[in-house]
């Protein structure tokens, strides 16, 4: 029963995903565009905690040239801060900077404009039925990121090493 429902929810989420998801971000400070990349980069980094270039780049799951060249964009733009690391001058530390930190916070994976719409197609038993299914998916969703980070950190003194990057758990 379980496979079952995992291959439901495997079939149905991404038809939720890409008929509501953002293709394009828009810092709200300049009015400029940023590619779903782009800001995915921005939202895996952090005002106060920097994070490696190729710590940012393994779990991104890119090599580190090509996050190099991605991030570079971002430093141009004003987004992103490099700073090297005191105890090794070759390893790039990166944080946000405040445009960043501004971005990253007024965008959002799904466009409220679409999740709208696509609300509007239901009638309120139904949505009401939908936003009850999704509040159960996202509480076991917490709950599953809470456990695999408890294993991961487990004796290693946070999240470092983890997988999971800073600010990742809530925003």
């Amino acid at each position: 029963m379980t496979r079952d429902a995992a291959r439901q929810v495997m079939e149905l989420y991404p038809r939720i995903y890409f008929a509501c998801h953002t293709r394009h971000v828009r810092d709200p400070g300049t009015r400029r565009l940023l590619s779903a990349h782009q800001a995915s980069i921005l939202d895996h980094l952090d005002e106060r905690e920097p994070l490696t270039l190729v710590d940012l780049a393994r779990h991104m799951g890119v090599t580190p040239s090509t996050m190099s060249l991605h991030v570079e964009r971002l430093v141009r733009r004003g987004y992103v801060s490099r700073l090297r690391a005191n105890e090794d001058g070759r390893r790039l530390r990166l944080l946000l900077t405040p445009a960043g930190v501004r971005v990253r916070e007024a965008k959002s994976v799904l466009d409220p404009d679409r999740v709208r719409a696509l609300l509007a197609r239901l009638t309120p038993e139904e949505r009401e039925a939908g936003i009850r299914g999704l509040a159960l998916l996202a509480r076991a969703g917490s709950e599953q990121m809470e456990a695999h980070c408890k294993r991961k950190t487990k004796g290693r003194g946070g999240l470092r090493g983890s997988g999971i990057l800073p600010g990742h758990l809530v925003r």
